[in-house]
């Protein structure tokens, strides 16, 4: 029998989307965990069959149980994690809670505006959902179901209880629905638009020939931060993820401009990784001089055919 870090058996979980993030969990909780788990995504009923096929493999993989629909997978499941993209998030709490039962708590893990949020919150709770905003606070890789999550809402101590007995690295943060959200965003600010500044120094560098000067200048002026290898990591994931990453920041110019800030910098970013992530190229191994001249022969090409 599956048992849980307190000795008992597990809730049957539910994920609706199926990308990095649910996968990371999963693999962190264990497979006797993902034996007992159903997973539904969007990619599932792909026009495109190596789409379906490469999202089916992924369930095999996890050991979880694909569905073809989203009621299948949310069935008498009475915890829900939702890990959309951004864009979806509020798509998929409506879907969601035509389907779930009553008490279900529903995990929206989705990088949102605290608006997003509340809407969300709202289709939930009318279908007598139990919503829980989670904002995930760092990559979930190495950390996988140990990657630090915050959770905010009126069911928040009920959530942060599953979580604990899960095993997974959950805080309370004391607020309404949009507070774990608004830390969430605002950090946002600076992660993404770092990786977006850095992208931009670094492709202006390797094309001028003074990215090495350039880089260890850096490291002489922020000693530690070792920006070749940060700079390698920021292109890896603006480069697979920056569709995603664009949509993400789309939330957080919402966030800025309903507090009465400007979003300048926030809404190059999302122009900059959206640019970056629609090109669809795999980061290349090795360090980021690969990965940059790799952007540099698409975005040069590209400028040629404009």
């Amino acid at each position: 029998m599956v048992r849980n870090t307190n000795g008992e058996r597990p809730p049957r979980l539910a994920f609706v989307g199926f990308g990095e993030a649910a996968q990371a969990f999963v693999q962190g909780l264990g497979p006797a965990v993902a034996k007992v788990t159903r997973a539904f995504d969007i990619k599932t009923d792909h026009a495109q069959a190596a789409v379906r096929d490469g999202k089916w493999a992924d369930y095999e993989v996890a050991f979880v149980t694909g569905c073809a629909v989203l009621p299948e997978a949310l069935a008498d499941a009475p915890v829900v994690f939702s890990t959309v993209t951004a864009d979806q998030a509020l798509v998929a709490a409506e879907a969601a809670a035509k389907s779930i039962g009553p008490g279900t708590l529903y995990f929206d893990c989705n990088s949102c505006s605290p608006a997003t949020k509340r809407q969300a919150a709202a289709a939930i709770d009318v279908a007598g959902g139990r919503y829980v905003d989670t904002a995930v606070m760092a990559p979930v890789h190495p950390a996988l179901h140990r990657t630090p999550v915050l959770l905010s809402g009126p069911h928040a101590e009920a959530g942060l209880q599953v979580l604990e007995a899960l095993g997974m690295n959950a805080r309370l943060v004391a607020g309404p629905v949009g507070t774990s959200s608004s830390i969430k965003m605002v950090r946002s600010v600076m992660v993404k638009g770092l990786e977006a500044l850095t992208l931009e120094c670094v492709l202006a560098g390797r094309r001028a020939g003074v990215d090495e000067r350039v880089l260890a200048s850096l490291d002489a002026s922020f000693p530690g931060f070792d920006f070749q290898k940060r700079a390698a990591h920021m292109l890896e994931r603006v480069m697979t993820h920056g569709v995603r990453r664009a949509a993400e920041m789309s939330e957080a110019a919402k966030y800025l401009h309903s507090l009465g800030l400007p979003s300048r910098i926030t809404e190059a970013t999302v122009a900059w990784q959206d640019e970056i992530g629609a090109l669809g190229l795999t980061a290349p191994a090795g360090d980021y001089a690969a990965r940059a001249d790799a952007l540099l022969e698409m975005l040069l090409a590209k400028e040629d055919a404009a």
